[in-house]
């Protein structure tokens, strides 16, 4: 078996002109991603809608995730987590810009390791 070592916090890409997406972990039904952000929204025409649960948690600054139908708002900050089941649309409405905002991703489901 092959170890998978390193530190979330190393090696983050600069955020500046578009989040940054990296996955960590690839399994087949599991996937954990490392996402950051420096101010970046979703467009409020384009929420997401993903075919996998997503578990999301905030390691460094702050954002703002949207639930839609029905409408919840949740304010995140360091340590905060929120779990999004498949098919649920959303938005993030806010991201922090400094210090960039470090969320880590758990996604679970038939599709997680497909991206």
């Amino acid at each position: 078996m092959n170890e998978l070592f390193g530190n979330v916090f190393t090696g983050c890409p600069s955020a500046t002109q578009a989040e940054q997406f990296e996955d960590l972990l690839k399994l087949p039904n599991c996937r954990i991603e490392r996402i950051v952000s420096a101010g970046q929204t979703t467009p409020s025409n384009q929420p997401y809608k993903q075919l996998e649960d997503e578990w999301v948690l905030i390691l460094q600054g702050e954002a703002e995730v949207t639930l839609l139908e029905p409408k919840a708002v949740y304010r995140l900050t360091q340590g905060d987590h929120l779990f999004i089941p498949a098919g649920r649309k959303h938005l993030v409405t806010y991201t922090q810009a400094e210090p960039v905002t470090i969320w880590l991703a758990v996604f679970s489901g038939v599709s997680a390791g497909a991206r």
